[in-house]
């Protein structure tokens, strides 16, 4: 069983075999989305951490056109953290965002983003080569977006599946002889009601509920770390997990089922 057939046997997201991105069928259109891509990143962890690696703005270019030209989507939905600087985007950033919205609209495909805790600037750096959505997210057909730095507007659950970034899940793999090493993943489960009808203070019954599945993407970028979600002492990052989540499992990018996520 893959990803996109935990839910139901309708595969509105499909995962994108060997890579952190996935097709989603928003019924008049079908949309390549990725999560977290993070440009800039490399000038972030010089001022952040002092580390200091080269830029692999164009890997990261090369790699979401590939999959444009493999695909053929209507579009590309960014589910957050398009940007790494918190606040006004620096001149790197720009530069990196700029070429890849260059490549995008030759190839004539427009690129919509859920803005996540990174993307304050975008707006207005961005804004007239780009669709950006409210912070709670967008639903497009079936389908609901959200970054998961906040709690999803009431629309997006009213979707069949729902799908998020932020988390940046991995999974920490130990061979028979106490090696390990760390890959990127995927979550899939389902959403529980009871603690949205809380956070908006209303009776369950009264929220309307496409009692949507919930699919966590793996950070497209590949420098920006993340949660290990199978290594007990770490913890989820949005406010609506683990709490809202049910019965989720948890997958490698080739498809590998590894099971309930807190027992791999």
């Amino acid at each position: 069983m893959s990803p996109a057939d935990a839910h139901s046997g309708e595969a509105l997201v499909e995962p994108v075999p060997g890579e952190p991105a996935a097709v989603a069928d928003c019924g008049t259109e079908r949309a390549l989305v990725v999560a977290d891509y993070h440009a800039g990143i490399e000038i972030g962890l010089r001022y952040e951490r002092g580390v200091e690696l080269g830029s692999d703005a164009d890997v990261r270019r090369e790699r979401l056109c590939s999959l444009c030209d493999h695909i053929g989507p209507d579009r590309v939905v960014v589910l957050g953290d398009f940007v790494h600087r918190i606040g006004d985007p620096g001149q790197d950033e720009r530069d990196e965002v700029a070429a890849l919205l260059d490549a995008l609209d030759a190839r004539g495909v427009p690129l919509t983003l859920v803005p996540g805790n990174h993307d304050g600037g975008v707006a207005d750096a961005y804004g007239d080569r780009l669709e950006v959505a409210d912070a709670g997210g967008l639903r497009l057909g079936d389908v609901g977006f959200v970054h998961g730095h906040t709690w999803p507007d009431r629309a997006v659950l009213r979707a069949t599946t729902v799908c998020m970034g932020h988390e940046h899940p991995q999974v920490r793999l130990e061979d028979e002889v106490g090696g390990g090493r760390v890959e990127k993943a995927w979550l899939r489960g389902r959403l529980r009601l009871d603690p949205f009808a809380d956070h908006f203070g209303v009776v369950p019954e009264s929220l309307e509920w496409g009692d949507p599945g919930l699919v966590v993407f793996p950070a497209f970028n590949d420098r920006s770390g993340g949660t290990w979600i199978n290594v007990d002492g770490q913890s989820f990052l949005s406010p609506f997990l683990p709490d809202a989540l049910e019965g989720a499992e948890a997958y490698l990018l080739d498809g590998t089922r590894l099971g309930a996520y807190q027992r791999v």
